[in-house]
């Protein structure tokens, strides 16, 4: 009875436990990538009248 519950464990850990990790971790790193390009995209193009349109 005591390795059914590991198993189970493991179990819940593939289905739940990575991949939400996985998502949260994509939305951290996809989230830092557009703060650094748009921050580098001000600062080379600083008094370029398109910078007004980036939001």
């Amino acid at each position: 009875m005591v390795g059914m519950i590991g198993v189970i464990l493991v179990i819940l850990a593939l289905l739940v436990v990575v991949p939400v990790g996985v998502m949260v971790s994509g939305g951290v790193v996809a989230g830092a990538i557009g703060w650094a390009l748009r921050r580098n995209g001000e600062e080379t193009h600083e008094g370029s009248e398109l910078i007004d349109t980036n939001y």
